[in-house]
């Protein structure tokens, strides 16, 4: 049986005006404003103005960002949601 090896994320980001990306999984959608990107520890928000994706490879898991950022922002990934009803995770 296969064993899958989790993704190294890493985030690199100068002078909030240029950023590496890495263990990127899947470009979500992007504008001057906002990117938004599936990484292997959840979803990537990124806020600013003027932003580009200048590189996107998702073969090596990499994205390079250029532009104002404003904020980063993580969401939970899919497969770390905790299962159970509200009730049943207070009461734990």
């Amino acid at each position: 049986m296969e064993e899958k090896k989790e993704v190294t994320h890493s985030l690199h980001l100068e002078q909030r005006g240029h950023g590496l990306i890495t263990g990127v999984t899947e470009m979500k959608s992007f504008d001057e404003e906002n990117i938004f990107m599936e990484t292997s520890q959840g979803t990537l928000a990124i806020r600013g103005s003027s932003l580009h994706v200048c590189r996107l490879e998702l073969e090596k898991g990499e994205a390079e960002i250029e532009g104002k950022v404003d904020s980063l922002i993580y969401t939970q990934g899919r497969k770390e949601k905790k299962k159970g009803s509200l009730l049943k995770r207070l009461f734990q």
